[in-house]
């Protein structure tokens, strides 16, 4: 089983058991709300909102998975992924000095183009490999609004 599909099948098994839990918090809620009095209508009203909330925010997890792996997969058609390889350290975390001395080259190159979806998506490809996920978000993020801007403008041209 490729690493792609094993993570592929924890997605869908981790979903799958968050939306049972959100069905079963339902399910209560409703049974406090339909219980009368205002404490328990207030706790089902409370029980409700929060399973929404997960369910709003699981949609938009598996949106930007959806749309990285979109993109990772043109720039891998492109052969335009980065190459350079990182050590790791027995725990799995890369090391940071290696780490480090590959981050100028694609922040350079998404400084250098900063509309071009390309140099941001490789840019937050070299930020997770090297741990860093707080800027591979925001930088595969940067990626998607570019790309849905390109792909915009070009409908709107034909």
């Amino acid at each position: 089983m490729s690493a792609r599909s094993r993570t592929l099948a924890v997605v869908i098994f981790l979903s799958v058991m968050l939306v049972l839990y959100f069905l079963l918090a339902g399910y209560r809620a409703v049974a406090l709300i339909l219980s009368g009095g205002a404490i328990p209508i207030l706790m089902g009203v409370a029980m409700l909102i929060l399973p929404l909330i997960g369910v709003w925010a699981l949609v938009r997890e598996l949106q930007f998975g959806r749309r990285a792996t979109r993109l990772a997969d043109r720039l891998e058609a492109e052969g335009r992924l980065p190459e350079e390889r990182v050590s790791v350290r027995p725990s799995g975390r890369p090391v940071q000095e290696e780490a480090d001395a590959v981050f100028p080259k694609y922040r350079a190159e998404a400084e250098a183009a900063p509309r071009e979806w390309q140099a941001w998506m490789r840019l937050g490809i070299v930020y997770d490999a090297c741990g860093d996920r707080r800027r591979a978000r925001a930088a595969i993020r940067e990626a998607i609004a570019l790309d849905r801007r390109k792909r915009s403008e070009e409908s709107s041209r034909d």
